[in-house]
């Protein structure tokens, strides 16, 4: 299963550690350098590409980009290579930065681009503005309280949100407790979750957010959702 969660890992010298030592330990400096390694080879992702279509086909033009959990940003560079304005990346691992930093340099994005390492949405938005477009991609089954983070995320949408989330069915759900339990054992306080997808689209309704796409493969499905049009 291709998860937004991989196993216990070892730290590599040069990793920026957050205040968060489960997510340090999953997504270090290895794993952010196999997403940069075949993002460089092969571009985005299946799941990727749709949310970036999404995104593009509701209008990008000149906007702001919210990323929560955008690892080396590669959403981001597709973004402003569409037309968005400028994108913000929260990041709860450090393990990313330096391979973020040297693709925003090498797209030629430097000063578009701004990295805030160790601030969690759901908990600290106050002191996060708002963007045009939000963008979640394998964050919420990574994160215990899918509303409270999903809720925040919608509030600072003031357009669009897309998100993605593995396939809830026993396969998956399997997979995650065995994970979890491995994860346990190792002494890794990280967890991954499979949440209710009904009741993900249902706080982005709360919110203002109607859902208008949905994408799925075997594995990942992405949901999509816009403001209604003002008259």
């Amino acid at each position: 299963m291709d998860s937004c969660c991989g196993g216990p890992t070892n730290h590599e010298p040069g990793d920026r550690r957050s205040d968060n030592p489960g997510y340090d330990a999953i997504f270090d400096s290895r794993f952010s350098r196999s997403i940069a390694k075949r993002y460089g080879r092969k571009g985005l992702r299946p799941a990727e590409r749709q949310i970036v279509d999404f995104l593009a086909g509701s209008g990008i033009e000149g906007a702001t980009v919210l990323e929560v959990g955008g690892g080396v940003g590669e959403i981001q560079l597709e973004l402003l290579k569409r037309g968005a304005a400028r994108a913000l990346n929260l990041e709860l691992s450090g393990g990313y930065e330096e391979d973020a930093l040297r693709l925003i340099e090498q797209e030629g994005f430097g000063g578009r681009i701004e990295r805030r390492l160790g601030v969690d949405l759901a908990t600290e938005g106050h002191g996060v503005e708002a963007a045009d477009v939000v963008v979640l991609h394998r964050v919420v089954c990574c994160y215990p309280d899918y509303a409270k983070l999903l809720g925040a995320a919608a509030e600072h949408a003031r357009r669009a949100l897309v998100f993605s989330y593995p396939t809830s069915n026993v396969m998956s759900r399997t997979f995650i407790r065995l994970m979890n339990g491995l994860l346990g054992v190792s002494g890794n306080s990280f967890r991954g979750f499979v949440h209710s997808p009904v009741a993900m689209a249902g706080v982005l309704r709360s919110q203002g957010l109607e859902p208008s796409f949905h994408w799925k493969s075997p594995v990942w499905h992405v949901l999509g959702a816009a403001r209604p049009a003002q008259p």
